[in-house]
């Protein structure tokens, strides 16, 4: 049995990994590494190489050392909210101190830095600039309407654009318009997920917004303007998501827009119903699923690299 102390000790493990929210830092790797070999990397690169690239890796640690620290200011500036909105989580995430988490916050924030020096300077500047950013929301951009939600959409790909750059880097002669057609036309279907997936959190925490004199859509508009510029947003994924399905070449993720499209049909179906915070949490958790579901789906566009993979591994193991 452990001893009353070493408990404590086992919660506060707990509660900082439900402040930086580790449960979504594999997801976010995941879909770093999928886009590098599926969509980012020169055709004609082998998966493992990819894996295996040693500057990608610090690309992928110094991303998820600054989306951690995001999370943890974001909770820091918002300790007073989320007491109204998530009263259990906001009382799990009180067992470490205001003072411990911003030493991990700066420390994982220097960390990324340095470590992102070892690529290159302008990638630690990249980085710092990233890290600026995500503070600047969190202390003052999340409180005002419109701007608040596009920025949050932004910093959320930010780190697949320092990935994109470092594929480019030297190697534009290889990437033809059509690459970047598709690149960027997935880089628009995400965006648009998750700038309505935060318009519906801020009808899901509108209590709270009100009560900390967040200026939210929602809070100054009303729900019903909400709703409209989320029913707007949501008709236009059709536009990336037309030009990934029948002008590029996108293999078998085509099944996963489809039923992305049936989904957000669903959705826009259920928004005009929901009225209740459990209801728009729903419709929340709908959007992550569809986010985190397209993630995995990235493996669909060349399937056969998982096959050629394996016989590399197999081939490997039997020698």
């Amino acid at each position: 049995m452990l001893s009353r102390k070493n408990k404590l000790l086992v919660m506060k493990i707990i509660s900082l990994f439900s402040v930086v929210r580790g449960y979504n830092i594999p997801v976010i790797v995941l879909a770093q590494y999928l886009s590098a070999i599926f969509i980012l990397a020169p055709e004609n690169t082998r998966a493992l190489d990819v894996i295996l690239d040693f500057n990608l890796f610090i690309l992928v640690l110094v991303s998820s050392f600054c989306i951690a620290s995001g999370y943890i200011i974001n909770n820091f500036y918002d300790a007073q909210k989320d007491l109204i909105n998530r009263p259990n989580k906001s009382m799990l995430d009180r067992l470490v101190s205001q003072k411990t988490k911003l030493y991990v916050y700066f420390g994982l924030n220097f960390l990324a830095v340095f470590l992102a020096y070892f690529v290159s300077w302008r990638v630690s500047i990249f980085y710092s600039s990233y890290i600026f950013l995500i503070w600047f929301y969190s202390h003052k951009l999340k409180k005002y309407p419109i701007i608040g939600n596009l920025t949050a959409s932004l910093l959320a790909i930010f780190p697949f654009f320092g990935i994109l750059l470092y594929f480019f880097k030297g190697q534009y002669q290889e990437y033809d318009w059509q690459k970047i057609g598709i690149i960027f036309s997935h880089a628009s279907f995400l965006f648009l997920l998750i700038l309505i997936r935060e318009m519906v959190k801020d009808l899901e925490n509108m209590k709270g917004d009100f009560v900390s004199d967040y200026k939210t859509i929602p809070v100054v508009y009303g729900e019903s303007v909400s709703k409209k510029a989320i029913t707007v947003l949501t008709l236009l994924t059709i536009i990336p998501v037309y030009i990934l399905v029948d002008v590029y070449e996108v293999g078998y993720m085509v099944i996963y827009f489809y039923l992305c499209l049936m989904a957000l049909i669903f959705f826009l179906l259920k928004l005009w119903k929901s009225n209740t915070r459990n209801e728009f949490l729903k419709l929340h958790n709908l959007l992550k699923f569809i986010i985190v579901a397209g993630v995995f789906c990235i493996v669909l566009i060349e399937p056969a690299v998982l096959w050629h993979g394996k016989k590399i591994l197999l081939a490997i193991n039997f020698r």
